[in-house]
Formats: structure tokens, sequence, C-alpha cells
């Protein structure tokens, strides 16, 4: 079965290939929020029956894992995250989404086909491979810390001798997959800084406290600050999503907030950052007498990608795409709770190509134009059915 992963792909495209387009635009038109994702599990629930397999939904009602094979040989996890952003689809297509303000922009609707797509052409063979293929089909990876650790605490990983995924890099020209030993993302907490005064007349600034100055100052100074109390080279980065103070402009609001992402590079930096948080805000307040109230949320580590089993990916996308198709790629300061189960099992996460050929400037993720060449769901399929197979093998 060693070399056998891309047959056992390209039979089932064969005569299955159009179906993964349906069922991505299928998701992508209904998308589900985290924790919401019901009829998205139904769909594949559904499917997975027909192919004659048993697949099992996670306790809280949405997200689902299944076997391929019956083997007492090795494990090996493949995992798609199924949830929508909160984001207008702003796209001019039949597929656009129906669901007022959340859309598919993280492709997780691409992911999910993939996933599909390989656990139905793994259960073609399942009586001839030499162990099981997990499928795990996970919620809410788009919250934090994320539905991974709704997997790993269900015991879906404890048996697992390597686990395998992949990411839209719309970056990456179709047919192209991005792989990293070592880091590959970035750790991504939340942080929220609540700001409270007596408020007052926007006349009178110097007898209360002016809210939305400190608000500014804090907004400003803190990622200034971190830049300068930070080793460089740990890479941290704070970024707002959402400030809100106020609603009259002639009066000063009582209270003001920010939210928004701290990235890092370094784990050390990581650990270090919550209480070097509140002890910035503390000292840039101060001086306005603003009482400050941080909400420090830890999300993800770094995803880690093990040596050993990204050179077997990387011989995987030779194996089903061709020399030249295993391309390098960079760390980046994005978060992906798939480094859950890399602190228990090794893996790795690499980068699914999804830029049409001859497209210069691709939109990028979380953005409500973002879209697919979906020539890259049967790339998809075809890496991560060989990536099992070899796995399997290897084991």
């Amino acid at each position: 079965m060693t070399s056998a992963g891309p047959q056992i792909a390209d039979a089932w495209l064969a005569s299955h290939e159009a179906e993964l387009s349906v069922v991505r635009r299928r998701l992508h038109a209904h998308p589900e929020l985290s924790r919401r994702e019901y009829e998205t599990t139904a769909l594949l629930v559904d499917r997975l029956e027909q192919a004659g397999l048993s697949p099992k939904v996670l306790d809280a009602g949405t997200g689902l894992v299944c076997d391929v094979g019956t083997g007492d040989g090795p494990v090996v996890v493949l995992r798609a995250d199924i949830d929508a952003l909160p984001l207008t689809d702003e796209k001019d297509v039949s597929y656009r989404s129906q669901v007022p303000g959340v859309c598919h922009a993280c492709g997780h609707d691409v992911h999910t086909a993939v996933l599909l797509g390989a656990g139905l052409a793994l259960a073609a063979v399942a009586d001839r491979l030499p162990g099981r293929v997990r499928l795990v089909f996970q919620p809410a990876e788009e919250l934090m810390p994320g539905g991974a650790l709704d997997v790993v605490a269900q015991g879906w990983i404890k048996d697992a001798s390597a686990i395998f995924g992949l990411h839209c890099d719309p970056t990456l020209e179709v047919g192209r997959i991005g792989l990293k030993a070592g880091a590959i993302t970035a750790a991504a907490d939340s942080v929220e800084v609540r700001l409270t005064g007596p408020g007052g007349h926007t006349s009178r600034p110097h007898n209360t406290v002016d809210l939305v100055h400190a608000l500014a100052t804090v907004a400003t100074g803190l990622p200034d600050a971190l830049s300068r109390l930070v080793d460089p080279r740990a890479g941290l980065c704070l970024v707002w999503g959402h400030v809100s103070a106020g609603v009259a402009r002639n009066a000063i609001p009582r209270e003001g907030v920010l939210q928004g992402t701290l990235r890092v590079l370094d784990t050390s930096a990581w650990q270090a950052a919550p209480d070097l948080v509140r002890r910035v805000v503390d000292g840039l307040v101060a001086p306005y007498g603003a009482r400050a109230d941080v909400t420090y949320e830890r999300g993800v580590p770094p995803v880690v990608n093990d040596v050993a089993a990204t050179a077997l990916f990387a011989a995987a996308v030779e194996a089903a795409l061709g020399p030249g198709a295993a391309v390098p790629t960079v760390q980046s300061l994005g978060g992906e709770d798939f480094s859950w189960y890399l602190e228990h099992v090794p893996g790795a996460m690499a980068r699914l190509g999804v830029r049409p050929p001859g497209l210069d400037r691709p939109l990028d993720l979380h953005q409500g134009m973002f879209d697919v060449d979906e020539a890259a769901l049967a790339v998809g399929v075809r890496v991560l059915v060989t990536a099992a197979v070899a796995a399997l093998t290897a084991s």
C-alpha cells in the first residue's frame, strides 16, 4: 500500500470529483458559526453513512469523528475545521452565503469538502488498509481556545500515531503545497481592555475622566510599548479589531472598550504576555484616573510541525502531485488550534494552494470577497489520501 495513495485517490475522483464542488458550494451557501454547525454536521453524517461508515457526533452536538478501516494497526488522523466567520459574503456568485453576516472567509468549506472526499476515497478500500484513518471534522476552530480541545478531551487522539491537516493559502497557486518543519503559525490570544469613569460634559474634561482620550492612549500606547519591552525577535504583535465608546459627540462616556488579538512567535514571550499587558495598561491610564479592567484569554500555542511527519507529508505531496509540488513556506502570525493536537501526537499541517493560475494579487483570508480555485479540492484529496496511506504503512 506504500505507493497506492495516488491510485486510491484518482480511482475515486474519476467518478466523484464533481461532488467535491457541490459539497463545497453547499457549505459555502449555508455557513454556520462556531458551536452552531448543526446542518454541516448532519450533511457530513448523512454522506458518510451512505458510504457504509459509522460517524460519531461529538458530545456538544456539532462536529464528528469517523474511522475508516477496522484493522488493529496504527491510527492516522486527518482533520478539517467546519465553522464559518461572522463576516458578510461580498461575492457575486451563485453559491454566495445565504446567511446574513456569516461566510466561509477562511476556507473551512474547502477543508471540509477535501476531508470528506479523502474519507470516501479511503472507504472504497477500507478492507485493505493496514490500520485505521480517523476523520476529524472539528467544530469551533475560530473560537479561542478552539474546538480541538473537545476532540482531545473526548479521547479521539490518544490512540493516534500521526495527524495531518491542510489549510487554504491564497498566496500559493493551485497544485502547490506549502510545508515547514517546526513552528508554522504563532500563538494567538484575545485581549480586552475596558475603561470606566464617571462621565461628564466635553466642555469640562478636567472635571472628570476624559475616557475617550484615555482609551485612545491605550489603543496606540500599548502596542507601541510592547514593541519596546519585548525582544523584537519574538515577533509579538497586538492589533485591535474593535473599539467602542460613547454615543453623543458632546458627552464624555462612562465606559469604553478595546478588543483585539495578541500574536507572538516565541513561547517564552507568550507566557510572559498577560502580566506585561496588564502592567502597561495600568501605567497608561494612571494619569487620567480611569479604571482599567483587562481580560486576557489564552488562545492557542504555535503549530509546531514534527520533523519526521513533515518529511513524510512532503514525500506524499510529491508522490500525489509530482516533483516540485511541495514548496517551502514561512511561519505566520496566524493562530490555529491544530496546535493542541500536536501536543499529544506527532503530525504536520500544510498549506493548500488555492490561488488561480495567473492571478497576481489574491484576496486574503478573512475578507468578504475571499474565494478559491476549486481545482484545489481534488489536489487536497490526493494529498491527504496519499499522506494517510503512507503514514499507515510507515507506522
